[in-house]
């Protein structure tokens, strides 16, 4: 069970939500460019950028909000991302039950000028995290940034904060 007293593996099962196993597909981060999937300083864990990339390397909705890309569509292309996440987590700690909070999230989304509903698009990783791990543990700090483009046309990309019980 995680800190909020929900088992966050039972949630994903219950869900339906299939998560990567980056142990057997590796993290796709390094497709991209120099990094490693996360880092972990103490019981804080960082993960890398994640996308809304299927296993396959295939982009979900890639392209602008406001003009290739629906706010609903967006919020999906969030969603796979905050799976994604999940499953960065787990291998990084290897159980999501050790997350004590998700900390921060700092979300990216793609968008021309004039797109303002960035804040909605970024709902659709936050609002998982809430589904998996309980509002206490799931919700954390949020901050959404429009930008001009992302890496193979991305229309979403979220950096992750999480602190995990110590392995004491």
């Amino acid at each position: 069970m995680s800190a909020s007293g929900i088992d966050a593996e039972a949630k994903v099962q219950k869900l339906g939500l299939e998560l990567p196993d980056y142990s057997k597909t590796p993290y796709y981060g390094p497709n991209y460019g120099s990094m490693k999937s996360h880092h972990q300083v103490g019981n804080v864990l960082y993960l890398s950028g994640h996308i809304p990339e299927y296993p396959d390397g295939k982009a979900l909705h890639p392209g602008h909000l406001g003009a290739d890309v629906t706010v609903d569509q967006g919020y999906e292309a969030a969603r796979l991302t905050a799976i994604n996440c999940l499953a960065g987590i787990r291998y990084a700690i290897g159980d999501l039950n050790r997350v004590k909070s998700l900390v921060r999230s700092l979300n990216f989304v793609v968008c021309t000028p004039d797109f303002y509903e960035v804040n909605r698009v970024s709902s659709g990783a936050t609002d998982l995290f809430v589904e998996v791990f309980g509002e206490a543990v799931g919700l954390g700090g949020r901050a959404t940034i429009g930008v001009t483009s992302l890496a193979d046309n991305h229309c979403f990309e979220n950096w992750l904060t999480v602190e995990v019980e110590s392995d004491d």
